[in-house]
């Protein structure tokens, strides 16, 4: 499974019953997530509260994070490995082609791909972090 549909999986799967359609798949292609139309199918977090189930997940976890704003807090609270490795794949795996060595410009630019991908995969943001 690919770095963001797990990042997928794990919200859909915490999402309260009311919140996720009965066909979705939690898998999506990132590529697509990108490339999504209203025409398309439904989406795989239609319906899901991203920011009530990060919340519901960071006060879980006893730790203090910031999903809001930082890509290591928000693969923490998901409980998905946040090393650099792993999110040097994932910026591959989201086409990023600035320089990996500069962690901070990539973390960025991570947090802010992964939240507009959520959104445009049907999870419901608030208006500053879907944009």
């Amino acid at each position: 499974m690919s770095i963001f549909g797990d990042i997928v999986h794990k919200l859909f799967g915490k999402a309260k019953p009311d919140q996720t359609p009965p066909a979705a798949d939690p898998t999506p292609d990132p590529a697509a997530a990108q490339a999504a139309t209203p025409d398309a199918a439904p989406a795989p977090l239609a319906d899901v509260d991203v920011a009530a189930v990060m919340d519901q997940l960071v006060s879980e976890s006893g730790q203090t994070l910031n999903w809001r704003t930082s890509i290591v807090d928000t693969m923490k609270a998901l409980g998905i490995d946040s090393s650099l490795d792993h999110r040097k794949q994932l910026a591959q795996e989201l086409k990023y082609s600035g320089d990996m060595n500069d962690s901070a410009s990539m973390n960025i630019w991570l947090h802010k791909q992964v939240m507009q991908a959520l959104a445009a995969n049907g999870g419901k943001l608030p208006p500053d972090l879907a944009n």
